[in-house]
């Protein structure tokens, strides 16, 4: 039977005229009214809302924590597949000739930026201090919380949810968007990825349920980034000297988590108006010039020592470790308090928690990576998302959470960092280390590290209010879009402000790991959707025919 040519063309209804002209409307109104319908719920009936989160989170990790394991364990090998595979390796991104638009520099910077750049400020110094506190190996006896020879114990698990997996979610959704809207003209949005196996289906009630799953996942996932990092916005702020944001527990107050949701999404529906090319690119770049300066501070006057062997000896362990780790399952016995069940605990805890955020992420960080991407190889692509973020990830972890630690073992620092709220850890150290050199240096750090943050909050922001925009109006991320960037800014800023009111970030981390299930899914469905078309346009190019759409009909953004 002779080849046929591949899919190259996805027609999606959009309004031709009103408020909604070149949207999907059922797209953009669904969404928006499960978006609305969440931040009306957690609002006005936070402890209804809060119960009900809580009843399906725990039904979820109960018998839904293996599937989040082994999808992730696949998207892994899904990519180092794809970077071996000599057929998938050497395809472009795009048509014959297309070039990069972004320089390396640029490319990495947006990619580490909006993907995940936010977290290391938080988490890079409290992960490694929470693992070297509690890890499996401490659970089963294996090692000493809080003791020397627990420390690579904290730097397996800590890379471990920061490292291949993460950016593997990532780029299975952004490669398989780059490959069919660059090479096939499909319209850049999450259906398009699955043409391989339902055609034509997905102009229809099919598309459009996969593309609403993707925006509410993405508000979703999003909202988590932004919750951890208002809180640690307001303690900043705190710590720079502007009073009255935080409440009687030292935590952000509500009137401290409207005033930073304020600035945060008002300075990302600024930058979301001037598009990709502009605002994103020069946030983007700024924020990775600014964590280059402070990690040179913690990697010069931190633990030098003390985190160049947490970063090698770490990235060997994890290395090794991490067929095993990306594969098991801990199985709880039912019985609390038994070892079984703090193994499943912590299991949902951590791992199936950051595979349900990452999966949340990837359409957002996905469709983002496959817009800054064009004309780059599949190797080239897959090779860049996967190693260059996760090292710079690994690099975090050992010098910023390593000094913590240091200090904590060797440097006198007696639980000031340790007992610091996980957002405030990293404002502790830095004043514990240079407040008794001059207290204005540690002023001045706790502001440069205040404005990094908003930088990467605020490229995180306008990053997925951007995205969701360009699902919503069929791929397509022209001027007219505009309007409805106002709209995604605030409801974005809604959504967090009403869990973190109503339940705080463990009822944001909730409504996350449910709404990622449905889409890991998806997310399956696109990786057998990508190798099925690269095995098959393999064949169609050696019997000469053609998998490239015509450069006259191909998906070009439209000018910023």
């Amino acid at each position: 039977m002779a080849l046929k040519p591949p899919l190259m063309d996805l027609p999606i209804a959009t309004a031709e005229k009103g408020f909604y002209r070149g949207f999907s409307i059922d797209v953009t109104i669904a969404s928006k009214v499960i978006i609305s319908a969440i931040v009306v719920w957690a609002i006005f009936w936070p402890t209804q809302s809060g119960s009900v989160l809580n009843g399906l989170n725990s039904f979820i990790l109960a018998n839904f924590a293996a599937w989040y394991i082994y999808c992730v364990a696949f998207f892994i090998l899904v990519c180092l597949g794809l970077a071996l595979w000599p057929t998938a390796g050497r395809m472009n991104l795009g048509l014959e000739g297309d070039k990069p638009e972004f320089t390396n520099f640029s490319w990495f910077s947006m990619m580490f930026g909006a993907g995940i750049g936010v977290g290391m400020l938080t988490w890079a110094v409290a992960e490694p201090v929470s693992h070297f506190a509690s890890n499996p190996e401490t659970i089963q006896g294996l090692s000493t919380g809080g003791d020397a020879d627990n420390v690579r114990n904290a730097y397996k698990w800590s890379f471990l949810h920061w490292g291949f997996g993460a950016w593997a979610c990532y780029a299975v959704c952004g490669l398989s968007l780059a490959f069919f809207s660059y090479r096939r003209g499909l319209p850049l949005t999450i259906r398009s990825g699955l043409t391989p196996l339902f055609g034509t289906a997905l102009s229809g009630v099919l598309g459009t349920v996969i593309d609403i799953v993707a925006v509410v996942a993405t508000i979703l996932g999003v909202a988590q980034t932004l919750g951890f990092g208002v809180d640690q916005f307001v303690a900043g702020l705190t710590r720079i000297g502007i009073g009255g944001l935080t409440d009687d527990t030292g935590g952000a107050s509500t009137f401290g988590i409207i005033v930073a949701l304020l600035i945060i999404m008002g300075a990302s529906t600024l930058s979301a108006l001037s598009g990709v090319g502009k605002g994103i690119k020069w946030l983007s770049n700024i924020n990775m010039v600014l964590s280059i300066i402070l990690l040179s501070f913690f990697i010069i006057f931190g633990a030098t020592w003390f985190g160049f062997n947490a970063m090698f000896v770490g990235l060997w362990d994890y290395v090794t470790a991490l067929p095993g780790m990306s594969f098991n399952v801990f199985k709880s016995d039912g019985v609390e308090g038994s070892e079984a069940f703090l193994l499943a605990q912590w299991q949902g805890w951590w791992p199936v928690f950051y595979w349900a955020w990452w999966i949340a992420f990837a359409p957002f960080v996905g469709l983002f990576l496959a817009r800054i991407s064009r004309g780059r190889t599949i190797r080239e692509f897959v090779l860049g998302a996967l190693i260059v973020p996760a090292l710079m990830c690994f690099v975090w972890f050992a010098w910023a959470g390593g000094t913590a630690i240091d200090l904590e073992l060797n440097g006198g620092a007696n639980g000031v960092i340790f007992d610091a709220a996980n957002g405030d850890k990293i404002f502790a150290m830095t004043e514990f280390m240079l407040a008794p050199i001059n207290v204005w240096l540690a002023w001045g750090m706790a502001l440069l590290i205040v404005v990094l943050l908003m930088t990467f909050l605020v490229t995180s922001a306008d990053s997925a209010v951007l995205i969701v925009n360009t699902i919503n109006a069929a791929g397509d991320e022209g001027p007219k879009s505009r309007p409805h960037i106002l709209f995604w800014g605030a409801a974005l800023g809604l959504v967090v402000a009403g869990l973190l009111i109503s339940g705080g970030t463990s009822a944001i981390q909730t409504a996350m790991v449910i709404g990622a299930l449905p889409f890991s899914l998806v997310m399956v469905l696109m990786c057998v959707s990508l190798i099925k078309a690269i095995y098959n346009d393999g064949r169609r190019e050696a019997a000469g025919v053609a998998t490239l759409t015509d450069p006259d009909e191909a998906f070009v953004a439209p000018a910023e």
